[in-house]
C-alpha cells in the first residue's frame, strides 16, 4: 500500500463508532493489476487503487471478539497492506498477505492478511477485515 498516514483517523473512527467509509490508502500498481486481471477474467468490473475503510467488521471481530486494541489493529493493517504484500484472490475472496512474518505483542510470528470487499463500494475496494494469521496467543479480553 502506498504510504498514507491515517493512523489517527483509523483510531478516531473506532472510538467514534463511525460507519462512514473513508479513504485509507492505495494499492500498488502490481497489486491492483493482479486483482483486476482476475476480476476481468471472471467477468467482474475492475477496481481502482484507492481503498476505503469502514471498520465495522474489524471492530466487532478483532476488537470485541479477540480483544485487540486500536494500536494492535493498526499494526496488523499496516503490515497486511504493505507494498510487499502478495495478492491472494479467488472466487470467494480478495486478500493481501504480508509474506514477512512479524512478532506481535504476544510473541506470535504472524502473517498479516487484509481481506478486501471489492463490490459494495465499487469502483473502490473496502478494507473489510484484517487477520493476524498464526495468532495462537491472543489478548485477554
Amino acid at each position: 500500500m502506498h504510504s498514507m498516514d491515517h493512523t489517527p483517523r483509523i483510531g478516531r473512527l473506532y472510538k467514534e463508532g463511525c460507519v462512514c467509509a473513508r479513504l485509507v490508502g492505495e494499492l500498488t500498481n502490481n497489486q491492483l493489476a493482479t486483482i483486476n486481471e482476475f476480476r476481468i477474467e471472471n467477468d467482474l468490473p475492475p477496481i481502482i487503487a484507492q481503498v476505503k475503510f469502514l471498520g465495522r467488521h474489524i471492530y466487532q471481530s478483532r476488537m470485541l471478539g479477540n480483544g485487540y486494541t486500536v494500536d494492535e489493529i493498526i499494526e496488523q493493517i499496516e503490515s497486511a497492506m504493505h507494498s510487499c504484500s502478495v495478492v491472494k484472490v479467488s472466487e470467494v475472496r480478495t486478500a493481501l498477505e504480508n509474506p514477512n512474518r512479524r512478532i506481535d505483542r504476544y510473541g506470535n510470528a504472524v502473517s498479516d492478511r487484509a481481506v478486501l470487499e471489492c463490490t459494495k463500494w465499487h469502483p473502490w475496494s473496502e478494507l473489510f477485515s484484517v487477520i493476524p494469521v498464526g495468532d495462537a496467543i491472543r489478548p485477554k479480553k
